[in-house]
Order: structure tokens, then C-alpha cells, then sequence
């Protein structure tokens, strides 16, 4: 049996410096809200006079907390003299198998596990980060950042509700069936798993 392609989305996002912070984490909020399957009291976000759902979820708050924080140290350190920089985050859900026995199991692959998890979705953020050097730019900037949140926020809406299928059946009573990972600048994959991503 071919194993199942898992989708991959792109999202690009310009912001400045003065609401990189909020606005990455917005949209990761909003990809959350749509793939967090655990129950939860919906909260919300506002940002650019934009109002986004928040996964009020500690852990995940925390972790997202953290990734945006670094994201936007690597920005302001990486910064050009031109104004500008680039950064990604990835997002990735995962489903958890039980591991075939027999063979060498877990010994060859230095693992004990009876479980893998493999990857079923990812979402990369392109982030670029702006730094407008006149009064004018930062005006058509902040102009500009507005309805590109909300035509991401949108597409994001999109997505979800047009890609289901690939979304695997939850078989476990755990509070969030799916696992997660959100990564710093992710380089390379390979079958589902990471290598050479570093956070």
C-alpha cells in the first residue's frame, strides 16, 4: 500500500516590526483553531482591527509563545540594511501508529517505541519582515498589512474546509489525538519525520 501524500500549505506574510509578534501569532492561532480537535472555549485575538480565534490551550500558548519569540529575535538580528528579512515557521499535525512487530523493531532504529508518529499536514509561514524607512512607507505599509492578514486568515478558512479527507480518524480517547510541532526555520524532511530542522 502507497502511503497517503500529505498536504503541505504555503503562506506568505508581510508584516513590520511594530506587529510581526501579533500577527504571526494570529495566523498560527487560526490554523490551531481549525486542526486543535480536543474541546476548548474558543477565545479571540485582535489584531490590525481583525478579530481571530485563539486556542486558549496553556501548553499551546506557551509553545506558540516561544516560536514567535524566536522567530522575531532571528528577524530583528538578520535584518538588512535595506530594512528587511525573512523567516519561516512550520507547522506540523501528526497521528500516531502502532509500530509493525517483528525484524529487528525498535533496536535497529534505537528506538523501544511501539508507536511512530507520522506527519499528515504542514503549513510553512514565510515571513518577511519590513521596516519601512519614510513616514509614507509605513503608512502604505500598515495599509497593506490589514487585508493581508485577513485574505490569509481567509485562505487558511479555505483550506480547512475544503481539505478533510487526509485528516485521519481519531482512535484515541488522549486529549489531543493529534500531536504537534510548530519549528523554527524547518530545512528538510524526509518520510514524514525531520531531519536538519533546528528550533
Amino acid at each position: 500500500m502507497e502511503p497517503r501524500k500529505r498536504p503541505e500549505y504555503v503562506l506568505e506574510v508581510l508584516a513590520d516590526p511594530t506587529c510581526v509578534k501579533d500577527v504571526v501569532r494570529g495566523i498560527l492561532h487560526t490554523i490551531f483553531f481549525h486542526r486543535y480537535f480536543p474541546s476548548m472555549r474558543p477565545s479571540c485575538l485582535e489584531v490590525l482591527d481583525l478579530t481571530l480565534p485563539v486556542v486558549a490551550d496553556p501548553e499551546l500558548e506557551t509553545l506558540i509563545e516561544t516560536r514567535v519569540g524566536q522567530l522575531v529575535r532571528q528577524l530583528s538580528s538578520t535584518s538588512s540594511p535595506s530594512g528587511g528579512s525573512r523567516g519561516e515557521l512550520g507547522v506540523r499535525f501528526f497521528e500516531k501508529h502502532r509500530r509493525k512487530a517483528g525484524g529487528l523493531g525498535g533496536w535497529l532504529t534505537g528506538t523501544g517505541k511501539s508507536e511512530e508518529e507520522v506527519c499528515w499536514e504542514v503549513w510553512k509561514l514565510k515571513i518577511t519582515l519590513t521596516t519601512p524607512r519614510t513616514e509614507t512607507e509605513r503608512m502604505t505599509l500598515l495599509r497593506a498589512e490589514a487585508p493581508a492578514l485577513h485574505k490569509t486568515a481567509m485562505t487558511i478558512v479555505k483550506i480547512v474546509n475544503r481539505d478533510k479527507d487526509h485528516i485521519p480518524p481519531i482512535t484515541t480517547s488522549e486529549t489531543n489525538p493529534f500531536p504537534y510541532e510548530i519549528l523554527l526555520n524547518p530545512r528538510a524532511e524526509y518520510d514524514g519525520k525531520a531531519i536538519g530542522f533546528f528550533s
